[in-house]
């Protein structure tokens, strides 16, 4: 087996449907199996997958979860089940257009040192979404949450996320040229399996958001490079799983684990304060750009901090 493709689902039957389609139009050249697992729909997203199976000659395994173990622990069991020497964990609301899965794992062949790989996401509409960036150290969290939109400062200090879409500059510069990152975007991530040999499965500690850059940091210590390349691309519709800005609380929550596993404590609380300060900010801004429900999400970030 070349490549084992696994994908979680939740709620996102027709998205879902639609990728494994996809998939399979478009993926030739090498012997892969599909790998859905469902984190307890509740939109009959197992009964268009058993259908979708029902139709097609590819193996598509099918694991049922009864509650919802989250991103990191979903994609876990779709790991252990995997037989691939190379895995990707693909979101249940992304489209692949060309045969991507079949090149991408040949360039891999051919660079034995990157353990981790992703390409290029586009919106619907061709519009370039962040995917990926360095690992968030006190001074790019400090960028992130208070001067990052300010034109010229990714250049001084290397960005956690380097796409910042309400600015006036976006930062899409950044994904047009291949270069080695500390993260890249879960949504597209091309795991070697010798590196889940070398470190193990993700951290299931994080239920979503943050977990591949916590994967990444235990890659690269163990020697792997993490890579992003947009010589390939492909359609990410976004946000489908969640409700609008859910992501503020789950995130921050994310960095607080990591900054918990990895970096010394005496940083920990200089961390809490800088997000703090940046969802104080936020709160007027995101309001005053985007409405209450923003307003909302990061006042509510605020308080659990």
């Amino acid at each position: 087996m070349d490549i084992s493709l696994i994908i979680v689902s939740y709620n996102t039957k027709d998205l879902t449907r639609e990728c494994i389609n996809s998939i399979i139009k478009n993926t030739k050249g090498i012997d892969y199996e599909i790998i859905v697992v469902d984190n307890a729909s509740k939109d009959a997203s197992v009964e268009v997958l058993k259908k979708l199976k029902k139709g097609k000659t590819q193996k598509i395994e099918i694991i049922e979860n009864k509650n919802n173990k989250g991103f990191g622990g979903a994609n876990n069991q779709g790991i252990k089940r995997a037989g691939g020497k190379y895995i990707l964990l693909l979101n249940s609301d992304t489209v692949i257009h060309d045969n991507i899965i079949g090149e991408m794992t040949g360039w891999m062949n051919k660079r034995k040192s990157i353990g981790i790989a992703g390409c290029s996401l586009k919106n619907k509409d061709g519009s370039m979404q962040g995917t990926g960036g360095y690992f968030p150290t006190l001074v790019r969290v400090f960028s992130w949450m208070t001067i990052q939109d300010i034109p010229g400062v990714d250049k001084f200090i290397k960005p956690f996320h380097p796409m910042h879409s309400k600015s006036f500059k976006k930062g899409e510069q950044f994904y047009k040229k291949a270069k080695e990152l500390d993260w890249v975007t879960a949504a597209f991530f091309l795991i070697r399996k010798k590196v889940v040999e070398d470190i193990g499965y993700f951290d299931e500690e994080y239920f979503m958001y943050t977990e591949e850059t916590d994967y990444c940091f235990r890659a690269k210590k163990a020697g792997w490079k993490i890579f992003y390349t947009p010589k390939w691309e492909i359609t990410h519709l976004g946000g489908a799983s969640g409700k609008k800005m859910s992501y503020v609380i789950q995130e921050f929550e994310g960095v607080k684990l990591f900054y918990k596993k990895h970096y010394p404590a005496w940083q920990y609380p200089i961390l809490r304060l800088l997000l703090k300060i940046g969802s104080a900010g936020r709160i007027v801004l995101f309001g005053l750009l985007e409405g209450k429900g923003a307003a909302k999400a990061y006042a509510k970030a605020l308080r659990s901090i």
